[in-house]
């Protein structure tokens, strides 16, 4: 085995242009693997970035509800209704909405995700920033994500200055008195959060009997799942019970399989490998065609297929190694350009480190196999 290893790399530096060609293949198919999934990943990991800010053991949404963006309402009252189930300890509403933003330095306007609630503790947490809840009792005030993509203005680097921010919001003037981190979305590009009175001054068409989403905290020691199936059994089909993880996993669910973003990103990662496949497949089966003389002389000499085969794999092993670690660098780079300009959570990942390596080892092995038909039907008799 040790000896045909210098073999199988002597066959792919023979020639170092058809080499590099390979390697090139190979690292492009594995940019596109790691390309599709971190925006895969990115997708499902922002779905529900607003959500897991809420603190809430269940939740309430409208049977019509897509995803948080774009939800649909139920009326209030459900909520209250909740009270009576044994293990429910307090519930709020959450009211969410897409309203224009005006850049206070350009000018320009941009659509921002605006949610409204009672600003008590224990509705949202928000981090370091739940200190500044109280702030949204008073006045027109609103605390913005300064991680807001930045057609919104430098909010979050004027506030550190210290310096006043007034921004409007469809028409109606806020004041920003201070940010919280949470990120954007595919369906948020930025967010602000305000008290449901300043919810609706901005919004004065919406009804405030009229919820987005409900929260239902439950008293310490009751299972979750266990309340909700009772309150679900209590409330009519104009409103659906779900668990906090529940809602997360629907929220991914909507993107992943109803919009067509989740079909495109799976298709790349198709893509990627067959293109990947149909480069080296090329590369190693014009490899054997110009050696098959050699390989027919080994054969001639009593070598059998699976050991001229095992070359053959070897030259794809080899391969995978040499195409998979630049296309490792070059997707980190694509990572860092496509979160900063997105400010989605695009990051690299030793799962998918692995994963990507393995289809691409994969992808390798199979061009292999395929390559070795010609290999195998090769006769020395028929070569000489």
């Amino acid at each position: 085995m040790k000896r045909r290893i210098p073999f199988a790399w002597g066959q792919l530096t023979h020639q170092p242009l058809r080499l590099l060609a390979a390697i090139a293949g190979i690292a492009f198919s594995a940019i596109l693997m790691f390309v599709q999934l971190g925006f895969k990943d990115a997708l499902l990991l922002s779905a529900g970035v607003q959500i897991n800010r809420m603190n809430g053991d269940l939740a309430l949404i409208s049977p019509q509800y897509e995803y948080m963006v774009a939800s649909k309402v139920f009326p209030q009252r459900r909520l209250y209704q909740t009270l009576t189930v044994d293990g429910v300890e307090s519930v709020n509403s959450v009211y969410c909405a897409l309203a224009p933003w005006r850049n206070p330095w350009t000018r320009r306007e941009s659509m921002i995700f605006m949610v409204g609630f009672k600003p008590i503790p224990g509705v949202v947490d928000l981090g370091s920033a739940n200190d500044l809840l109280g702030q949204l009792r008073v006045g027109d005030n609103v605390l913005f994500d300064s991680l807001s993509r930045p057609e919104f203005g430098p909010v979050a680097k004027e506030l550190a200055a210290n310096r006043h921010v007034t921004a409007e919001i469809g028409g109606h003037h806020v004041e920003v008195v201070g940010t919280f981190s949470q990120g954007t979305s595919f369906g948020a590009d930025g967010t602000v959060i305000m008290s449901d009175r300043n919810y609706f001054r901005i919004l004065p068409y919406q009804n405030p009997q009229a919820v987005n989403i409900g929260l239902i905290k439950l008293k310490p020691g009751y299972d979750p799942e266990t309340v909700r199936a009772k309150i679900a059994q209590l409330l009519p089909d104009d409103v659906l019970v779900l668990t906090h993880n529940g809602l997360v996993d629907r929220e991914r669910l909507h993107w992943e399989t109803v919009t067509p973003i989740g079909f495109i990103i799976n298709s790349g990662v198709i893509l990627g490998l067959v293109v990947g496949c149909i480069i080296v497949y090329q590369i190693l089966y014009t490899d054997v065609t110009d050696h098959l003389g050699e390989y027919a002389t080994l054969k001639a000499m009593g070598y059998h297929n699976r050991a001229l085969s095992a070359i053959v794999i070897e030259e794809s092993a080899i391969l995978s190694l040499f195409g998979f670690f630049p296309g490792v660098g070059l997707s980190m780079l694509v990572y860092s350009i496509a979160g900063h300009a997105t400010m989605l959570p695009i990051k690299m990942t030793f799962l998918r480190f692995v994963v990507v390596y393995l289809l691409t080892a994969a992808m390798c092995m199979i061009s292999g196999s395929l390559a070795m038909r010609k290999l195998r039907s090769a006769d020395p008799a028929e070569i000489f």
